[in-house]
């Protein structure tokens, strides 16, 4: 069963950050910082988050 929460809490962890970083992303986009090194980790991190969670999805782990 620890596995299982520990999946649980890593899921949950990710989804919070990628919301957090999505949010930090739109902050920067409206003060037209496109090309900050700032926004672009962040872009870089949402393609990450995007993937792991896709792959959670493939294996049916995620709707």
């Amino acid at each position: 069963m620890e596995r299982l929460e520990a999946f649980e809490r890593m899921l949950e962890d990710i989804q919070k950050q990628a919301a957090l970083e999505t949010e930090q992303m739109e902050k920067l986009r409206a003060a037209g910082k496109e090309k900050t090194a700032t926004y672009r980790q962040y872009f870089g991190n949402r393609l990450m988050y995007r993937t792991i969670l896709d792959w959670y999805r493939r294996y049916g782990l995620l709707e």
